[in-house]
């Protein structure tokens, strides 16, 4: 085979992605759909609205991402922030200094967290920690589990929302007693907020009240930011600059980043205020899936998860293997231009077999889209799951 000729696998990755880049409507636009120069003029525009396109390039972590640290530190009402350039390089450096400063390297997450499921066993392969499951529920761990868990721990580590288990959160009052009985353990207590941005429709409080629970928080740039890389580390001063040194130490300190901070920043800017009206909206697309997978020409057994979306993300499961549906996905959009659902998965381990799920994401494409319109996509997407390829 050519070195450059795709497997067969990566061509149909492509043949996705350029067909629902092409989509004339789709609930969300995803930064990683589009071009090179087609992202680089809408940078340098928004460089100019801002009147950040004569601003001096950074070096060494100057320049604009000092201007960025210090936005998310006031984001997040902490004292202070540093960029990284991944969220899990940044995860690996807080729990790590957490570590040394509690004496443990024990760290109470939940086995659906990321560093369990993406990282390939990084936290102890790379930081010699050691991790705990204060519940294996699909759901963040209660006031309840986290006093009564029988192992010690340093660290408490939460990931709002949850997202392999639906993007799902607590209630605020679950959430500050889980916190709260944490603390009584004398564990600290660190956010994963990879998607924390879009969480305070939920909790029915102000960002930085939210972030305030914890010792420290990580947020990511370009999941609900629509930025092109990079995550942020806020918490104490103190844990802040023992950060930076990790941060140099693991490769972090990249020589220039201001194509990913400026990005970052235009999200805080555009995106952030918007993300009330995309969580509003989810719960409308979500009504509107569940009414019409519940019809004469349904499926007869589907779950919209959670019923009423905590975030402006959630999950659909259809009892269908995934490359049937993700077959009948590509070719709703095709042939009508609509691209209502894209790539279908099994479920992780122990999930029944013949189901599939997906992640549904609803941003400022989906707004435009009415509930009769979500109803007409999905009628339309059922047509074809029987037969996706006629």
């Amino acid at each position: 085979m050519d070195v450059d000729e795709p497997s067969a696998e990566e061509a149909a990755r492509q043949h996705r992605s350029r067909v629902w880049g092409g989509a004339a409507r789709s609930l969300w636009r995803p930064s990683a759909e589009g071009t090179v120069g087609g992202r680089l003029r809408a940078l340098a525009d928004w460089a100019e609205t801002a009147g950040l396109a004569d601003a001096a390039l950074d070096t060494y972590g100057t320049g604009l991402v000092e201007a960025l640290e210090e936005r998310v530190a006031a984001e997040l009402g902490m004292p202070a922030a540093v960029f990284f350039p991944t969220g899990t390089m940044a995860q690996q450096v807080a729990l790590r200094c957490w570590a040394g400063r509690t004496g443990s390297p024990v760290v109470a997450l939940h086995p659906l967290a990321h560093p369990e499921v993406h990282e390939g066993g990084a936290l102890g392969a790379v930081s010699g920690l050691r991790t705990v499951h204060p519940t294996d529920a699909p759901r963040l761990p209660t006031a309840e589990e986290v006093r009564d868990h029988p192992e010690p721990f340093g660290t408490l580590m939460l990931e709002l929302p949850l997202r392999d288990a639906g993007f799902v959160l607590p209630t605020w009052e679950e959430l500050t007693a889980t916190v709260d009985a944490a603390q009584k353990r004398d564990a600290v207590v660190h956010f994963d907020g990879a998607r924390l941005w879009e969480s305070p429709t939920r909790f029915g409080r102000p960002l930085a009240e939210i972030a305030g629970l914890a010792d420290s928080v990580y947020v990511s740039f370009y999941k609900s930011l629509d930025g092109i890389s990079g995550a942020a580390l806020a918490g104490p001063e103190d844990l802040v600059e023992e950060a930076r040194v990790w941060l140099h130490r693991y490769g972090g300190l990249l020589f220039q980043q201001y194509p990913a901070a400026l990005a970052a920043l235009r999200g805080l800017d555009t995106e952030l205020p918007r993300l009330p009206s995309y969580v509003a909206h989810a719960r409308v697309v979500a009504d509107a899936l569940r009414e019409a997978l519940a019809g004469k020409d349904g499926p007869g057994w589907f779950r919209v998860h959670p019923e009423v979306p905590h975030t402006h993300q959630f999950q659909v499961w259809l009892p269908y293997e995934p490359d049937v549906l993700t077959a009948a996905a590509v070719a709703q959009t095709e042939r009508t231009g609509v691209c209502l659902f894209r790539r279908w998965f099994a479920p992780g381990a122990g999930g029944p077999p013949g189901v599939a799920v997906t992640e549904v994401t609803v941003a400022a494409a989906g707004l435009e889209w009415t509930a009769e319109e979500v109803r007409t996509a999905v009628r339309d997407f059922l047509t074809l799951v029987g037969n996706p390829g006629s």
